[in-house]
């Protein structure tokens, strides 16, 4: 057991989710204003095995394992994640405007599925401000991504199609510039607008070309929940297939399934949903479009399967919550040797193994 499970976990469970979250990322954002801190980290960690070192939409990852986005909302943190040994960090969802997110309560834990029920409703502090930070420079960079959103203006604000499409192109234009990638996150539960404003494929349609007559500088990446049904991917990649800077997608949480909570619930509970999508935007892709699985990974077992299903990167954040920073290097290690045993001279050789 490591000391975060028996030592740090039962103390951080007695507070409240949300306060011990802002807590932690308030923490990391002042321990990653020193370049000592960060490279003390940078130093406790091993360094990762050659074989985990991959290419994905021109980027270069030392390893397919990355932090999702929804832990730093606003890149309040950006040094020190980068800094934990992750292969790439994803930040946000971060829109136009600042956002205050949902009405508190709006994060839960669920300790016996060890997982966790978000219904934040994005907030962050919007795209100048977040802009101004990932303009300072980091001493342990890794491939930066940042999810963009629109804003959430609550549920009693209803806008026309062309602000909430304007709010995703104003945030790419004045975020891309400092990413590594760019993921559009058009699938949040926790939103009015989120919840099925893009099911409408014309819409879809429309952002893409609005984006496309803005200008795309970075490798764009659209988040989507799972499917309902064969026919609901078939339109969606329809809309998709004229938009040649579409780099490839990412798995987003599915819709809320609990009575008892509002939300959606990330960890081992996603897990089933989120590899079952993996496999068929893998399967759909014919080799064009790369795919970034999230969804209860928390054991080199997960990563690898998510992995051999399609997935060219792979992400977490519950397990961050029950497992502690060590459970990045534990991946990472794992993951190598699982590739090892099964004569994978490179993780990309894996990729869509079991399609």
């Amino acid at each position: 057991m490591s000391p975060y499970r028996t030592l740090v976990r039962p103390l951080l469970f007695r507070a409240d989710p949300e306060r011990v979250h802002d807590a932690t990322v308030r923490a990391a954002e002042l321990a990653g204003r020193s370049r000592a801190a960060c490279r003390f980290v940078a130093a406790r960690r091993q360094a990762p095995d050659p074989r985990l070192a991959t290419e994905v939409a021109g980027l270069r990852f030392a390893t397919p394992l990355g932090l999702g986005a929804g832990f730093d909302k606003s890149a309040r943190a950006v040094p020190l994640l980068s800094a934990l040994g992750f292969g790439h960090v994803e930040i946000g969802s971060v829109s136009a405007d600042p956002s205050g997110g949902n009405p508190k309560p709006r994060l839960f834990r669920l300790p016996d599925e060890r997982a966790i029920v978000v219904h934040y409703g994005v907030p962050n502090d919007g795209a100048e401000r977040v802009a101004a930070r990932l303009a300072r420079p980091r001493p342990a960079a890794v491939p930066l991504g940042v999810n963009v959103v629109s804003t959430n203006r609550g549920p009693e604000e209803s806008e026309p199609d062309e602000a909430v499409i304007g709010d995703y192109v104003a945030s790419v234009r004045r975020l891309q510039p400092l990413a590594d990638y760019v993921c559009l996150n058009l699938s949040c539960p926790n939103t009015r607008d989120g919840q099925g404003f893009f099911a409408d494929r014309a819409r879809l349609r429309a952002l893409l070309e609005q984006l496309g007559e803005t200008g795309v500088e970075r490798p764009l990446f659209i988040k989507v929940a799972p499917f309902g049904s064969a026919g609901d991917l078939d339109t969606f990649l329809a809309a998709v297939e004229p938009a040649p800077f579409v780099s490839g997608f990412s798995v987003n949480l599915p819709p809320g399934t609990r009575t008892d909570l509002p939300g959606a619930v990330s960890g081992p509970p996603a897990a089933a949903a989120a590899e079952r999508t993996v496999a068929e935007l893998y399967g759909a892709s014919r080799g064009r479009w790369a795919v970034i699985g999230s969804g209860g990974v928390s054991t080199p077992a997960d990563a690898y399967r998510m992995t051999r299903l399609g997935a060219s990167l792979v992400q977490l954040y519950t397990a961050l919550v029950y497992e502690g920073p060590g459970v990045v290097g534990r991946i990472t290690a794992g993951l190598a040797e699982l590739l090892a045993r099964d004569g994978f001279e490179r993780v990309g050789d894996a990729v869509g193994a079991d399609a």
